[in-house]
């Protein structure tokens, strides 16, 4: 009866008064489900092994209860509520015990995803339709990418907002009274896990979606590559007009020639290479369109330039494979030229994403601390080839020997922190034995970065590049990998005697913390 009742639940207008549902986790991701289900009605209590003081405070008032304790066994609490549905904050793994525990006992089991997805209509268009949906994944560069594509839709009139695995929950967005054209979501795998486990009969169908590239991560929460590969893969299920892929990554093209997709959905491939037909990519230098015009197969149209990119600090190799897949998406919504062109000219990266922070003496200080894993930690090396390179924290089941021996052979030097440094050396070691290694012993927070910049203040010269790009998650050592940049800016301004600009703090916890499960998990995930 209860499966049943389920599959009548795709609407906001359902019916779902006294439904039971347990919410996994209370941050910001548990309380807007939270928040969601007691305003449709729905019986709702939440378990997390500890609550933020505001959310604990407020559940009461909106009508949801809550259980707190320890979460190595299922709580007796959650046994005898009985759920009709568990919604599960994106931090819990596939093999936690209370995900194992809906799993045996055929619980539904949801992520947020699936419940925004299923309450869509709650404001509509003005042709009666919801918001589209396009969906942005990949193992580095997502952030980055859903802000372009945000960007460049609002550059072409549409209303559209960034949403997701960035920071604002997608269902805060599906109950914004004000409403959208579109919604660019930003998926990190483990969002895409809890979608893949899914049997709706309204499935996700987005109307275009992009895997900007794969590469190990996160294999301690997924398992295995395989099966961080195949959550993954679930971005392009049920597409219905464009599924962009990225030509220089063979897995993301595989992932689209396998994906099951609405009938007409096209292929659209990007690079910075010459374009062909239905792709996109660089031509002497100017960014071209040849997918989303009638006459692709002999013209192509200009998007913007590796100059004037330039001129914006948008130009490392990486950023401008992340334009690329962010026009192809805007395009699909049929974002004229022009408009791409003016968001461009409008945009600015995040704090901590190749920011440079200070110039001195002729060195170059970079702060790259959102590089959380080796994938994007080598796009950094590549825009900073020969760099004095600042690398370690935790490396989250990962083996970096792959980029020590490709990118970190041509470092100048590194300097190695974190609770994994004895991984890094040892890949040094092994795959790159000249160069030079120092490790920072330092245990206290405040002292890491102050030993960090004295050592590389000492081997850079005029002409070098410093770059913090750690390939590893930050809370070893601090609170977030914002807080590592942060922290790295004020040691240099110690260092040099310069003001460095601060940030705005977005961002606040690191990928897949577990000390925040809904916490935004950007390159990480």
């Amino acid at each position: 009866m209860t499966s049943e009742r389920l599959r009548t639940l795709t609407s906001w207008h359902a019916d779902w008064k006294g439904l039971r549902v347990a919410v996994l986790g209370l941050s910001v991701t548990g309380f807007s489900v939270a928040d969601t289900l007691a305003e449709l009605g729905a019986d709702v209590l939440v378990v997390t092994e500890q609550a933020d003081e505001e959310y604990a405070r407020l559940l009461p008032v909106i009508g949801a209860r809550l259980w707190t304790g320890p979460l190595e066994d299922v709580p007796a609490e959650l046994v005898d509520f009985d759920p009709e549905v568990v919604v599960a904050s994106p931090g819990f793994a596939p093999r936690h015990p209370l995900v194992s525990w809906a799993r045996g006992n055929d619980v539904a089991l949801w992520g947020d995803v699936e419940l925004a997805w299923r309450v869509r209509d709650k404001v509509v268009r003005a042709d009666g339709a919801p918001a589209d949906w396009i969906l942005i994944t990949g193992t580095n560069g997502k952030t980055t990418t859903t802000r372009l594509t945000a960007t460049m839709l609002v550059a072409g009139g549409l209303r559209a907002a960034p949403v997701g695995n960035i920071g604002t929950p997608v269902l805060d967005a599906v109950r914004d009274p004000s409403g959208f054209d579109a919604l660019v979501v930003e998926l990190s795998s483990h969002q895409l896990w809890y979608l893949g486990l899914q049997d709706s009969p309204e499935p996700l169908s987005p109307h275009a979606a992009v895997c900007l590239n794969l590469a190990d991560d996160h294999l301690e929460w997924h398992g295995s590559f395989e099966e961080y590969r195949a959550a993954k893969a679930h971005v392009y299920d049920n597409t219905r007009v464009a599924c962009v892929y990225n030509k220089a990554d063979a897995a993301t093209q595989t992932m689209v020639e396998d994906a099951e997709v609405i009938e007409g959905a096209r292929a659209i491939g990007f690079d910075l290479g010459i374009p062909g037909p239905s792709d996109l990519g660089v031509v002497e230098g100017i960014l071209v369109d040849r997918a989303f015009l009638d006459d692709r197969h002999r013209s192509a149209l200009e998007l913007s330039t590796v100059d004037e990119l330039a001129s914006l600090g948008l130009a490392a190799p990486h950023i401008v494979a992340n334009i690329l897949a962010a026009a192809a998406l805007a395009r699909s919504l049929e974002v004229p030229p022009a408009a791409i062109r003016d968001a461009l000219r409008g945009f600015r990266l995040d704090p901590h994403r190749i920011e440079v922070v200070a110039r001195h003496a002729g060195v170059t200080w970079v702060d790259d601390s959102k590089a959380t894993n080796p994938h994007a930690a080598a796009s950094s090396l590549a825009a900073y080839p020969g760099a004095v390179w600042v690398v370690g924290g935790l490396l989250k089941g990962v083996d970096i020997s792959e980029l020590v021996a490709g990118r970190g052979a041509a470092a100048k030097a590194v300097i190695v922190i974190g609770a994994d440094r004895a991984a890094v050396v040892a890949a040094f070691e092994r795959h790159a034995p000249a160069v030079p290694v120092f490790e920072v012993e330092a245990v206290e927070t405040e002292d890491v970065m102050a030993r960090v910049v004295e050592l590389a203040a000492g081997v850079a010269r005029d002409g070098d590049v410093v770059l913090l790009a750690p390939a590893a998650a930050s809370f070893d050592q601090f609170a977030s990998y914002a807080d590592r940049g942060r922290r790295f800016a004020a040691a240099v301004r110690a260092r040099i005697g310069t003001e460095v600009p601060g940030d705005d703090d977005r961002a606040a916890t690191d990928p897949g913390d577990p000390a925040d499960p809904a916490a935004p998990d950007d390159a990480g995930a």
